[in-house]
Order: C-alpha cells, then structure tokens, then sequence
C-alpha cells in the first residue's frame, strides 16, 4: 500500500501534503534582495543596503573552521570550554569501546 508521491502518513489526521517552495530564478532580485527573508503573507522581503550601512564587527566574524586548541589563551574561558568538550568526547569514546 503506497502512500502516493508528495504525500506523508500522519496517524489519526490521515495524510498532509508536502509543500513546494518556490525557487526565485530572477537574477536581480537575488542580487538585491533577502529571498525568503519575509515569513509573512504580506509584505516584500529585506532590501540588501550598502556595505557601509552595516556595523563593522559583522565584516570581523570569524565565518572560516574555529582555531585549533593549540591557538587558543590559556587564561581564557573559550580555552577551557573547548578543553572539556574534547575531554567529554575522549571519554564518551572509551567509555562506548568497553566490553560490558
């Protein structure tokens, strides 16, 4: 018994309908604007503004891979969150190859 293509079981409520999203094909409104940045019916979607409009600490994220623990302070509080995850994660590693 096949549920038929775009349909999806959902218990007690029967079926629902998967919803197709429109994809924006126009060159300049990409160029231009946020697409799908407007969640609302109505209303248009944000208009991208100059660079110098925006504040400076957004051009000075860090968008790369995070720096390596060997990088970091060692008087920092990102030091040590960083130092106990990877800790936690040696840990869950043994801890899963032990035989019961």
């Amino acid at each position: 018994m096949g549920l038929g293509k775009g349909k999806k079981k959902a218990g007690k409520l029967g079926t629902i309908e998967k919803k197709q999203l429109p994809v924006e094909a126009d060159p300049h409104r990409l160029v231009t604007y946020v697409c799908g940045s407007n969640i609302y019916t109505i209303g248009e979607d944000v208009k991208i503004k100059e660079d110098s409009e925006y504040p400076d600490w957004l051009w000075q994220l860090n968008t790369g891979p995070p720096p390596r623990i060997e990088d970091l302070d060692p008087n920092t509080k990102q030091y040590w969150l960083r130092v106990r995850a990877a800790g936690m994660r040696r840990n869950n590693k043994l801890r899963s190859m032990r035989k019961f």
